[in-house]
């Protein structure tokens, strides 16, 4: 397919040509002092030539030649849309590209620059280089502060040592207009609502004989509306503060006082402040009931001091209903789901989300011998309701305005039976989520989390296999195939680098986002039981209500970093660790708390659950999903991703990783972690990765292969990158979003 592209480009480019007309083949910007970088100057261009995939190969321009110029067929129109037009030579953009180039250099600061231009034609085709000459650059020798209004001037004062303007400093444009918005964003947060940086303006004196510039910044007064003259500028105080609905959308909303006044910060007699108003903003979308917001500020007509604050609401849809129906392939094994979802988003008037969702399950099992019943039934009931704020005392109003939070209770069951047993559970949960104003920073606290797990029966055939009998008896699903309680707290702390965003990829953007989590179940239970000396079961371990309950401590750390390579091109990378250590009245982690390797967010060469861990190999499939857990797990990538055509984007990735047990456990030999061997134990795999980009979400396909597989010994089968074989090493994997 790609050589058929790469023919049709060499050949058919011509077709969609005039006699004068010349490909735009490459584009350059090379600079004659290594002072500079090239590659800010990139975005100045006024034309760039058709885009390459992996930096060689015109993928969309490819696309689009197999189209025919003289048709337009179904056939044709789709590929023309699919693919990228070739980019006709335009001398005059050209021109236009080197004055924004030369401005740009002017604004950094080198105000004797020039930029010469070379174009380089061969066939039907044309290089254009850009040729940086800069010269040198000039330096601020001194800055003068010239405020028209004295009022004005004091409140810039109190801020001026925080400038970043400093004699000395190159003279660049950009730094003035930082400095501009410096002096904005604190104006327009302490009163000046008609502020906006437009009344700050430089002028920069050369001084002969130098490079050497004088600053001055010039601060202006406003010019009346009414009778256009110069007036100081108005420092505001919040005036009256009203609430009304929009209702063009017919949605009929009722929300209490208390709640619209909890949400909103501009509070009656308090100076103005922008960030308030942002804040008001989000607090107030952050409200389930509410679709959207408007703010109307007026000055008062009788105190002109005053801003009065008009909030306009528009009501979202209140009820929904979801229904949802999907088919099933576990190994082989089909099976139907079906899915009903009911959601109230003002259930008490204060913006509070009630939601109950169903959920049943079909599958017919195969290939299971020794049971009587072959098919898997799975039905189960989940009731939550959301706050939007605190539900905690000791937590003022104002530490309310500061972040934007939910309280969520939630309570569901679970009913599953299979061939080999049947199993429930009754799972409730207290919760707050916050995050900062900025979205940037997003809290989770688990105040308390219950998990009952209950086991009404369980087949003879998998009961004496692999619980009863003392040779083949597992460890791991003996203690997860009975009753059990996990009463756990835990706190999740997340940051991004350009706050909460969809998980389409920011090419153009350099940013990271940090993870961790920490959680701990049964340290309180435990307490309690000790105190009442309550009963110890044949296991040797405390129970509650007779049921024993799970004890361990759990640790998860995950950072991810992209670094920006073009506005098409970005370099991905991530870091993750995670360590679970059962102590107390547990020597095992319940199954829901151990990791498992392999899959379309973990080391792809390996299907989910199949790696790990250690060197151990699987050979009951059975229980081999029970076996292939562990108690530590390492995930460690690179990815490398770039648009392709139309909405598909492309990936090269490199995954290493695993999984281990911290103890040595029988049934999982060569699974145990160990510094001196867990380094040969790491697992490495490479592949290509397809993903559909529809903006509000993206498909995402990923082939990997296995390099390094820690399973095996033999040279040959360790090292499956020198011995590729297909059957044996290819994982293929289908998911919605980027893996990190």
């Amino acid at each position: 397919m790609l050589g058929v592209l790469l023919l049709l480009h060499s050949c058919s480019s011509k077709k969609y040509l005039s006699e004068n007309e010349y490909l735009l083949d490459r584009v350059s910007i090379v600079s004659d002092t290594t002072k500079i970088n090239t590659s800010l100057f990139t975005g100045y261009l006024r034309q760039q030539p058709n885009s390459r995939w992996v930096s060689m190969v015109k993928l969309p321009l490819g696309i689009y030649l197999m189209s025919n110029p003289q048709s337009d067929n179904f056939f044709s129109r789709f590929v023309r849309k699919m693919g990228e037009a070739p980019v006709v030579y335009d001398s005059l953009l050209s021109e236009r590209s080197k004055q924004r180039i030369q401005g740009a250099l002017f604004n950094l600061g080198y105000l004797h620059a020039n930029v010469s231009v070379e174009e380089k034609y061969v066939g039907h085709k044309v290089r254009v280089n850009y040729k940086l000459h800069p010269g040198r650059r000039y330096m601020v020798e001194a800055i003068d502060v010239n405020v028209q209004d004295t009022a004005l001037a004091g409140e810039i004062a109190k801020i001026s040592d925080a400038s970043i303007l400093k004699p000395g400093m190159p003279f660049d444009a950009n730094v003035l207009n930082q400095e501009r918005s410096r002096i904005t964003d604190y104006l327009t947060d302490n009163g000046y609502f008609n502020f906006n940086r437009d009344f700050i303006r430089f002028t920069a004196d050369t001084i002969e004989g130098s490079e050497r510039v004088r600053l001055k910044m010039i601060v202006s007064n406003y010019i009346s509306a009414t009778d256009y003259k110069y007036r100081p500028h108005q420092k505001y105080r919040i005036g009256e503060v009203a609430f009304s609905y929009d209702r063009s959308n017919e949605s009929p909303i009722w929300l209490r006082n208390s709640v619209l006044r909890n949400a909103n910060n501009l509070i009656p007699g308090e100076i103005f402040s922008e960030s308030k108003v942002s804040s008001t903003y989000g607090r107030l979308n952050q409200l389930s009931a509410i679709a959207a917001t408007n703010i109307l500020l007026e000055p008062n007509p009788v105190d002109t001091s005053l801003l009065g604050v008009q909030i306009v609401l528009t009501p979202a849809r209140l009820n929904s209903v979801q229904l949802g129906l999907d088919g099933t392939n576990t190994a082989g094994d089909l099976g139907a789901a079906a899915n009903f979802s009911y959601q109230n988003r003002n259930v008490f008037h204060g913006s509070e989300v009630f939601s109950l969702k169903f959920r049943t399950a079909f599958e017919a099992i195969r290939g299971l011998k020794g049971y009587a019943d072959q098919n898997y039934f799975e039905y189960g009931i989940d009731a939550g309701l959301q706050f939007p704020t605190f539900l905690f005392p000791f937590i003022s109003r104002e530490a309310q305005r500061k972040s934007r939070a939910n309280t969520e209770f939630n309570i569901a069951f679970a009913s599953q039976d299979r061939p080999e047993f049947h199993r429930r559970v009754l799972t409730s949960s207290w919760r707050y989520r916050w995050n900062s104003l900025d979205s940037k920073h997003v809290h989770r606290f688990d105040l308390l989390d219950i998990n009952y797990v209950f086991m009404p029966w369980i087949s003879d055939t998998f009961y004496d296999t692999y619980i009863k009998n003392p040779e083949s008896r597992n460890a791991i699903i003996a203690y997860n195939y009975k009753n059990l309680f996990i009463v756990r707290l835990g706190y999740q702390y997340q940051y991004s680098s350009i706050g909460v965003t969809s998980p389409m990829g920011v090419y153009g953007k350099n940013a990271y986002t940090f993870r961790i989590a920490m959680e701990t179940s049964g340290n309180l239970v435990h307490g309690l039981c000790n105190l009442f000396n309550t009963k110890i079961n044949e296991d040797g371990n405390r129970t509650l209500f007779n049921i024993e309950y799970a004890q361990y401590a759990k640790f998860d750390f995950d950072v991810s970093k992209s670094f920006r390579l073009s506005n098409r091109s970005s370099l991905a990378m991530r870091f993750a660790l995670g360590v679970a250590y059962p102590y107390g009245n547990s020597d095992v982690l319940p199954y829901e708390k151990r990791y498992f390797g392999g899959g379309a967010n973990s080391v792809r060469g390996w299907s989910v659950r199949s790696l790990g861990p250690g060197s151990f190999i699987g050979n009951d499939g059975n229980i081999d999903f029970i076996n292939q857990t562990g108690d530590v797990k390492l995930d460690m990538s690179v990815e490398f991703r770039t648009h392709l055509f139309w909405k598909f984007d492309g990936a090269v990735f490199v995954d290493a990783g695993n999984i281990w047990t911290l103890r040595d456990y029988k049934d999982q030999p060569g699974g145990q972690f160990r510094w001196d061997t867990c380094w040969e134990q790491i697992a490495v795999a490479y592949g290509l990765g397809l993903r559909l980009n529809l903006s509000y979400f993206l498909l995402r396909l990923d082939a990997g292969m296995k390099a390094i597989n820690p399973a095996f010994k033999d040279a040959k089968q360790h090292y499956p990158i020198i011995n590729p074989n297909f059957k044996r090493d290819f994982a293929l994997h289908f998911a919605v979003g980027l893996p990190f």
